[in-house]
């Protein structure tokens, strides 16, 4: 199985401080704003948000105009959970100035907090895209746009930025493969072996790779020693990872050793609980002669993921045969 590890780099927390101190740079204060300034940044470190966002309120009062208090005034108020005025004070930022990084990033964080989670990756894809204007050649910024991405399912958003990286650092292993993934959800599988064969020529250790591709050996029915090469050497690496144990159980069912399947699959279902290794646990019971404990682990697949039509319908086909069989 090919277990999607992918989690949205949250790499726009560091971007927030590059934007802030740019932010603290070009703003010119008056003397008086400056000081309730530096008494809210004071109160910040001690951790007192309530006297901070009063302080700077004081110096927003003697220069309204200043985005660096705006920000940090927005950042105090999401600690003290005024979230919806730190909202109006972050929404006010992008207003002025759309092509900013950190009062994006910051207004994800807000609705993260909040379980807003479309409105939070939205923030995130706009924070990353502005700062890939503002730095073209940093590639970390284009990886986390990628990741976002393929969070969303923006598939063909994700291929370009990831295209955009193995041109800037041909010899990132991480970006071929997550170029690679993104063809196989494509379906384009001729440029999902070659790039997943670039990561391994570039890094013969990159585990996930060796799954990914061991795995869709297995799936597109080429090559199953070359299949089981791969898979074990990802199981040697990482040998409690229940993605690769299910791969490899995968691989003996499709050789047709059933009970070395069995053996694996069960193992890969006590690491991890993923409707894939109920799938294919319920396939091999089959096989096995076990209809009933089949049924069970195909009704557990489902009930983690309603979706699978295909085993749907494995389960009403084994009813009708037991049906079948009970009349006879």
């Amino acid at each position: 199985m090919f277990k999607k590890s992918i989690q949205i780099c949250l790499a726009a927390g560091l971007l927030v401080v590059s934007a802030v101190s740019g932010l603290f740079a070009s703003d010119k204060l008056s003397t008086a704003a400056l000081s309730h300034y530096i008494m809210g940044v004071y109160y910040d470190d001690l951790g007192e948000a309530r006297e901070a966002i009063e302080e700077y309120k004081k110096a927003l009062s003697q220069d309204d105009s200043a985005a660096a208090i705006h920000l940090n005034l927005a950042i105090a108020l999401i600690k003290d959970n005024k979230l919806a005025e730190a909202a109006q004070e972050l929404k006010g930022l992008i207003r002025q100035d759309p092509e900013a990084v950190a009062p994006h990033a910051i207004l994800a964080i807000l609705y993260s907090i909040q379980n807003e989670a479309e409105l939070a990756l939205g923030e995130y894809e706009s924070a990353l895209k502005n700062a890939s204007k503002l730095d073209p050649q940093d590639i970390e910024i284009y990886h986390a746009l990628g990741v976002l991405y393929l969070k969303q399912g923006k598939f063909k958003e994700a291929k370009e930025a990831y295209r955009l990286i193995t041109g800037l650092a041909p010899d990132d292993p991480k970006a071929h493969f997550y170029l690679g993934t993104i063809y196989g959800e494509l379906k384009d599988y001729v440029l999902c072996e070659q790039e997943m064969q670039k990561a391994l020529a570039l890094d013969p250790d990159y585990d996930e790779a060796l799954n990914y591709l061991g795995y869709e050996y297995l799936e597109w029915g080429k090559d199953l020693d070359k299949a089981q090469g791969m898979i074990e050497k990802a199981v040697e690496l990482e040998p409690e990872n229940g993605a690769y144990v299910d791969s490899l159980g995968w691989l003996y069912f499709k050789r047709g050793e059933f009970k070395k399947s069995r053996e694996l699959l069960e193992k890969a279902a006590g690491l991890i609980e993923d409707p894939v290794v109920y799938d294919h646990l319920g396939d091999v019971y089959l096989k096995l002669g076990e209809a009933a404990k089949a049924g069970a682990n195909w009704q557990k697949s489902l009930r983690l993921d309603p979706q699978q039509d295909s085993v749907k319908k494995k389960i009403e086909a084994l009813g009708k045969n037991v049906g079948s069989a009970k009349s006879n």
